[in-house]
């Protein structure tokens, strides 16, 4: 199996366009048309999980962090970053991160939170914003089923929980062919007027050429009149962490201590406690404490993320409870659902999951 067959199916789950701006999802070393002996799924690439990958035969390395973040001019070895890349290309190791683009889609890294700490009726916190398009089209009304399980069947009229949306109005359409034209209803030169569908779906942005090709295929018409419409809408399925509730309502307490047996912390920073019972809950994995302010005009009760600054801390404002687990704590069962993604794709490949232990944070308890 080539790597590109497992670049193809870890991006059909989280495409790289909803990665975030500043982000380096994606390949970063190696070649997709290298083929590929075996999957170690980590959260970190580093050199000694390359190191990992050698020994245990798999030349292809899946980390939710991308080793190559910020520029680099020099690969001397100086730092764990070049000493990582020098070792994976030393050994033909393909390194592959797939990171925001994991924390942004439904039944990613913050569903995975979401599960471990039993929440209920969860959503995206901050859904994306325009990254839909609308499709228009039209055609004669016998046609319009096939073109629509031909548009369905290339991404397009997924709203949130729901597939195959689509609207259609009837309405009268005029064409007249010219002398070089090929009708399929009609003749050439003659002005023709005929009953026609509009058709309407959403889709994702990054499915316009894939959707439009096959709109193309699908139609029986020589010439294929569509509009393509951005969109402001949020897109329900697409963003910024998640919000769910408990199941039933809990003191602060019992909820820090739900966290750490959850995560499996020897320390929780958190704000002054609000001494009252809890229900929703909002999350992010990794730092998120661009959140804060959406969690609080989400009513959450409880704030839980990582890398929170010291004045951050501050922006709860007795509204809200904020709580720092740790980076690596956040996202330690990303690993877990790499490997689920990929053994059900590949049910008779060898993945492994990495036993590299690579939180560089240590706690003194004394």
């Amino acid at each position: 199996m080539k790597i590109n067959q497992i670049i193809t199916a870890l991006e059909s789950t989280a495409p790289l366009a909803y990665q975030e701006d500043y982000d380096n999802s994606g390949l970063l070393t190696g070649s997709t048309e290298m083929d590929c002996n075996g999957i170690l799924c980590t959260l970190d690439a580093t050199e000694e999980v390359i190191k990992e990958a050698i020994q245990k035969g798999c030349n292809l390395v899946v980390a939710h962090h991308p080793i190559l973040f910020k520029g680099i001019t020099k690969i001397n070895g100086k730092n764990y970053v070049e000493k990582a890349l020098i070792l994976a290309i030393k050994n033909d190791i393909a390194i592959y991160a797939i990171h925001t683009n994991l924390d942004n889609i439904l039944g990613g890294v913050n569903q995975a939170i979401a599960q471990k700490l039993g929440l209920v009726n969860t959503k995206i916190l901050l859904p994306t914003l325009k990254k839909l398009v609308k499709l228009v089209t039209f055609t004669p009304k016998e046609y319009t089923n096939s073109i629509l399980e031909a548009l369905f069947e290339a991404g397009a009229g997924n709203i949130g929980n729901y597939t195959e949306a689509s609207f259609c109005t009837e309405g009268e359409g005029t064409f007249k062919g010219s002398e070089n034209s090929n009708p399929t209803i009609g003749e050439r030169g003659r002005l023709k007027t005929l009953k026609e569908q509009r058709i309407e779906v959403i889709l994702p942005y990054y499915l316009q050429e894939k959707v439009v090709a096959a709109l193309k295929k699908a139609h029986q018409y020589e010439e294929v009149a569509y509009d393509l419409i951005p969109l402001n809408n949020e897109n329900q399925s697409v963003g910024s962490g998640m919000i769910g509730e408990l199941n039933t309502e809990m003191s602060e307490n019992d909820f820090l201590n739900l966290i750490k047996a959850t995560f499996n912390l020897k320390v929780v920073k958190h704000t002054q406690l609000l001494n009252k019972k809890i229900k929703k809950i909002a999350i992010c994995g990794g730092a998120g404490s661009c959140l804060i302010p959406t969690a609080k005009a989400a009513k959450a009760d409880f704030f839980v993320s990582s890398d929170i600054k010291y004045h951050e801390f501050f922006d709860a404002e007795n509204q809200i409870v904020i709580a720092d687990i740790g980076h690596w704590e956040s996202e330690q069962y990303t690993t877990d659902l790499v490997f689920a993604l990929l053994t059900t794709k590949f049910p008779n490949f060898a993945v492994l999951k990495s036993a590299t232990y690579t939180n560089p944070v240590c706690y003194f308890l004394g």
